[in-house]
This record gives structure tokens, sequence and C-alpha cells, in this order.
């Protein structure tokens, strides 16, 4: 019992700092995209991926120096900045892109 004690505070550390990394990657690639290309996915607004990305990674940063305080605000920011990098980064980096095929270019 001791042992799970202990080994919580560093879960919920590693939680967090993870957390933080997926959301700070999320969030500049999001800057990075211009906002005809959220259009042309069919995907939301660049404003509002910005807006979810950002503060997703505002989580990050209070769950990584206040570890399990904001658990439930942690899975809601990691589950906000993977549906991005999942969805949406694949979405909208495909467009403009001139791969003829499955496999690359001829």
């Amino acid at each position: 019992m001791i042992a799970v004690l202990l080994l919580e505070p560093i879960l919920y550390q590693v939680l967090g700092l993870a957390t933080l990394i997926i959301a700070l990657w999320a969030f500049s690639d999001a800057l990075r995209r211009k906002p005809q290309m959220f259009e042309a996915a069919d995907k939301r607004t660049k404003g509002f991926w910005l807006g979810m990305t950002g503060a997703s990674t505002a989580v990050g940063v209070f769950s990584s120096l206040t570890p399990g305080a904001l658990l439930p605000f942690t899975l809601a920011a990691l589950v906000a900045a993977s549906v991005y990098l999942a969805d949406v980064k694949p979405s909208v980096s495909g467009s403009g892109r001139g791969s003829s095929g499955p496999y690359g270019r001829w």
C-alpha cells in the first residue's frame, strides 16, 4: 500500500508532463498552418483549434506544476490535443501535397 502511495504522485507528474508536451506540439502545429488549410480540409477554424490547443497547453503547464490537482482537466486537455494531432493535423497537412499515390511520387 505504501508503494502505491509513493508511486501515485510520480504518475500524476508524468501525466502532466506528457499532457504539456503533446499540447505544445499540437499548439505549435496549429500556429504554423494557414487558416485556409483548415477550411479546405473541412475542419473547424484555425481560431477554434488555437483556442483548444492553447487552453490544453495552459492546463498542461498547471498540471505539471501541481500534479494531480487538475486531473479531470488534464485528461480533457490531453484528449483535445490528441484529437487535433490524430484527426485535424493529417487532414490539414495533406492538402497541397503532390503525391500521386500511396507510395509517393512516380
